[in-house]
């Protein structure tokens, strides 16, 4: 039986494994437009639920089929159209029991592909057989392919530090996108956001491809302490220290770390924990610099230190926290 901690904040599989059913069959099964890719890929940005029901059920699709090749019927259209009920059931079998969807996930995932996913606020420690280990942030989604032959890591979204087992005969390769991030005995972090995507290495060293920036520089080999920041049309590279980089892992004991930073900025990273939002709602709040050490959970402290440093103003508004002068 799987470990249900594999799988976290996977709401009852009603028409949410519906609606990635019927993705996954217009995809395998009817002619797909580049309209059905932008609305597909739209659907699946709206949630990490959209994003775990659609891997689901797309591996069930892709064992299943593997199987029914070692028998296929001549006619191999009527096979395949059999198959949609089977996609439909194996959605609606997933409602059965909270522990029921997450031994459905482990089964269609094996041999090879494995979902981890943390909910806003939640973290997770991932240890592989080779040795490696992957610690997930906030609301964070990779998928694991971990074999004898290959050892490949898709960060769909989120953040996660990466302590690697170096083996170069089977180098392990994480993918963000079309970027790709291989380990040459390493520790390093990445962090996948909308419109960028950031590496540091804090040990040893990877080599990052970048194909599609609007630059010369689309590989890039980094050393201890380099930071790449990607966007879809450039990449920079700059240096950090040590102690810097050990206030952006933070995180994994719990807490946030800011240093001159501006409360905007502060806020944005506390959001990232937290369901209930802080909004800074003028520009002359937003530009005020915060020092601090915060446990991620602990907006009251935050909210407190903007009043009582800053004088400034906190007002609930609907779910949520507003600070302003």
């Amino acid at each position: 039986m799987s470990d249900p901690q594999e799988i976290e904040d996977i709401p009852p599989m009603n028409e949410v494994d519906t609606r990635a059913a019927d993705w996954v069959q217009r995809r395998q099964f009817w002619k797909w437009s580049d309209a059905d890719q932008v609305a597909l890929d739209g659907w699946l940005d709206e949630s990490m639920a959209h994003r775990v029901a659609y891997w689901r059920l797309k591996a069930a699709y892709a064992r299943t089929d593997r199987l029914a090749a070692l028998r296929r019927p001549a006619n191999e259209k009527s096979a395949r159209l059999r198959f949609l009920p089977l996609l439909t059931s194996i959605a609606a079998a997933a409602v059965i029991a909270v522990i029921g969807a997450a031994v459905i996930a482990n089964y269609a995932l094996r041999p090879q592909d494995r979902v981890y996913a943390t909910p806003v606020g939640g973290h997770q420690i991932v240890s592989f057989a080779d040795g490696s280990k992957i610690e997930l942030n906030t609301n964070t989604a990779i998928r694991a392919r971990m074999t004898t032959e290959q050892r490949t890591i898709w960060l769909d979204c989120g953040e996660a530090y990466f302590t690697v087992k170096h083996d170069a005969a089977h180098p392990f390769v994480v993918m963000i996108g079309d970027r790709r991030v291989t380990d040459l005995g390493t520790r390093f972090i990445v962090r996948r956001q909308t419109g960028q995507t950031e590496i540091a290495v804090v040990q040893g060293a990877v080599r990052f491809d970048a194909p599609g920036v609007q630059s010369s520089a689309q590989i890039a080999m980094l050393r201890p302490g380099d930071v790449a920041m990607v966007t879809a049309d450039s990449m920079s590279i700059t240096k950090r220290s040590s102690n810097e980089l050990g206030k952006e892992l933070s995180w994994r004991r719990g807490v946030v770390v800011f240093n001159r930073t501006t409360l905007a900025d502060a806020a944005s990273e506390f959001n990232r924990y937290n369901a209930r939002k802080i909004v800074i709602a003028d520009p002359a709040a937003a530009s005020l610099a915060i020092d601090g050490t915060f446990s991620t959970t602990d907006q009251a402290a935050f909210i407190d230190a903007a009043r009582t440093i800053f004088g400034l103003r906190v007002n609930g508004k609907g779910k949520d926290i507003v600070i302003s002068r």
